[in-house]
């Protein structure tokens, strides 16, 4: 009869507890819909004001929360310094890993810890990558007054560019370029964002900038390929871009295969152009949400009429394939990145 007695108990309070407990995954989980609707999503941007990520990442702004399950509000924030970096570590260390917080960064900040930086606190292929707005061609370009005409001049004379930091194209570039091909390029580092960079050549600070996107010269200075004041010297991608069939690719320059694969760890990073990531370990729900929200906005017809307005070149690359890239980039053979960081660090 006792058995019998306790055997019941336990049985009854196995059903009155049983209920809870299923119910409790139910009561946590919730479909991304659930979790953004009423909620604001802080896009963070690595630049200061003005300059094309920042004009990307604005006008991404004003049209991405409709395409998101729950229609959130997105509220884009500026967070400069280092050329992004400072975003890049603050991302991966502090930034919520809800989905609440979205950034970009530039486009090599992603490899700067596969290239040595001190600097840089997160490893960039545990990052959540969400796509990217462009699949891009960056240029070097000589102001009218510096004396420099074509690619070939900057092997012999001097060419002072503006940088925005260790961890940026505008920096990076011109130092692999002067490691690989002996050209001699001077870097004057530390602009908060290539708008200021700009501002520079016009004051005479600089004589040029090496690792400006085409994209951002159509979008800000298109004027000034027009009246000449800028002479464009070199591609910088794996490919030419269309618009510029007469100036020439940096890879026909490489004479080795060692100069060839250099360059190739270097300036593969240009098919994420205009990337937008989020903290590692994101739900992958939300993460999936925020892709495909993403690739949403790349074809809507309202968005794509304000980016041309902006004259902002979309030709977007969806989270997989920057997330691809990133991966088997960071494969690369280790004395191989050690060579080109030596490069870029000098």
């Amino acid at each position: 009869m006792r058995v019998g007695t306790w055997a019941w108990r336990v049985a009854a309070a196995l059903l009155t507890f049983a209920p809870m407990s299923l119910a409790q995954p139910a009561a946590y989980a919730q479909s991304p819909a659930e979790f953004y609707k009423g909620r604001t999503v802080e896009l963070y941007i690595g630049y200061s004001v003005g300059g094309a990520y920042d004009l990307y990442a604005r006008v991404l702004a004003r049209h991405l929360g409709k395409h998101l399950p729950g229609s959130p509000t997105i509220i884009p924030k500026n967070m400069e310094g280092a050329g992004s970096l400072r975003l890049a570590n603050w991302l991966y260390n502090v930034g919520a890993k809800d989905g609440t917080v979205v950034a970009t960064i530039g486009r090599g900040t992603a490899f700067d810890p596969l290239l040595g930086s001190k600097g840089a606190q997160f490893r960039a292929d545990k990052f959540t990558w969400i796509g990217s707005a462009n699949n891009e061609v960056s240029v070097c370009v000589a102001w009218k007054t510096s004396g420099i005409t074509d690619f070939e001049d900057t092997l012999s004379r001097e060419l002072i560019v503006g940088g925005t930091g260790q961890a940026a194209d505008t920096d990076q570039f011109p130092r692999i370029l002067n490691g690989v091909l002996g050209t001699k390029f001077r870097i004057v580092t530390g602009y908060p964002g290539g708008n200021d960079v700009t501002l520079a050549m016009e004051r005479g600070e600089v004589k040029g900038r090496c690792g400006w996107s085409w994209s951002s010269v159509l979008s800000t200075h298109k004027r000034w390929i027009e009246d000449k004041s800028i002479t464009v010297l070199v591609q910088l991608s794996l490919n030419k871009h269309p618009d510029l069939p007469d100036v020439p690719l940096v890879m026909d320059f490489a004479k080795t295969e060692d100069q060839q694969q250099m360059f190739k760890l270097i300036f593969a990073r240009q098919v994420m152009g205009r990337p937008f990531l989020a903290p590692p370990d994101v739900p992958k729900d939300r993460a999936e949400a925020l892709r495909k929200a993403f690739m949403d906005t790349m074809k809507d017809s309202e968005f794509l009429a304000d980016a041309e307005k902006s004259q902002l070149e979309i030709n977007p690359v969806d989270g997989a394939e920057v997330e691809k890239l990133v991966q088997e980039l960071y494969q690369t053979p280790k004395p191989l990145a050690d060579k080109a960081a030596q490069f870029i660090r000098h």
